[in-house]
This record gives structure tokens, sequence and C-alpha cells, in this order.
């Protein structure tokens, strides 16, 4: 790779890395594996730099196709954290505290693909459309998926 398009990806890694790390973390709830995650996806962008023609998207793509290729490879779930990074909330800290871990809570909950669909639709407010794209589902799966997750999330946060 030229020195341009590598520091064309230099720029973009550190422009996006924030954004992907906060969509690995809300995916697998742990940051230590949300760090690989956002490394591995970071490798995989690089090697194909030069093809890609809108890399945030392909990132978020490359992100959650790796996210649910290593959640097949493993047989234990996740535990949730009790802090979630960089997101906006009220000024009591302990009532953020308390919200953040019930999410997580909530999510760990949740199949990885009705999580990534949560996370797509809701944390990353992409349109119905945009997050079939990205997970290779039809709009309609991607509806009946969210209503789904959300009812679960709702049942379960009320225990």
């Amino acid at each position: 790779m030229d020195q341009r398009a590598t520091e064309d990806f230099e720029a973009f890694a550190l422009a996006r890395s924030g954004d992907l790390y906060r969509q690995a973390w809300a995916l697998c709830g742990d940051p230590h594996r949300a760090e690989d995650l956002v490394q591995e996806t970071l490798a995989k962008v690089f090697v194909k730099w030069r093809r890609i023609d809108t890399p945030y998207a392909y990132s978020q793509r490359t992100l959650l196709r790796t996210y649910l290729s290593r959640r097949r490879l493993r047989s234990s779930s996740e535990l949730p954290s009790a802090e979630m990074p960089e997101t906006a909330g009220t000024t009591d800290p302990m009532v953020d505290s308390d919200l953040r871990l019930i999410l997580q809570e909530a999510l760990a909950e949740l199949s990885r693909l009705d999580r990534a669909v949560l996370v797509l639709r809701y944390l990353e407010d992409l349109s119905v459309a945009d997050t079939a794209e990205r997970l290779g589902l039809s709009p309609g799966a991607v509806k009946n998926r969210s209503l789904r997750a959300l009812t679960q999330v709702r049942e379960g946060s009320l225990r």
C-alpha cells in the first residue's frame, strides 16, 4: 500500500475507532474483548482498504461479522460489565450505573444476532434497511427480531 493510502487509513482509524469500540462493547459486554474486536476489524479493513467505497459501513459490517463468528466459536456467554463507555446520562452517577447494568444484563440474555440487531437499530441509530444490509437479513427479519428482542429486554428488566 502506498504512503497516501496508509495515511488515509490511519486518519480513518483514529476518527472511527471510538465509534467502533462503543459498538463492539455493546455487542460483547467486555472492554478487553471489545478492544480485540476493534483491532481485528481494523486489521481486516486495512487489508482491503483500497477496494472499500464506504469505509465506515464496511468496518461496521466487518465488526459484526467478526463478532458473530467469534460467538459461534465460543461456548460460554459473556458476563455483563457494570460500566458502559462514553454514554450520555443523568446527573446522578448511581442512576447511570444502575441503568447501564440493567441494559447490559438485558443485552447479555439475547442471542448474538438479536443483540446485533438492537445495537445497530437503537445504539447506532441505523434504519431497518441499513441494519438488514449490514447483517445480511431481510428488512422483515430485522423488524421481527427487533420486536422480539425488545419484548425480551422489557420482560427481563421487570424481573
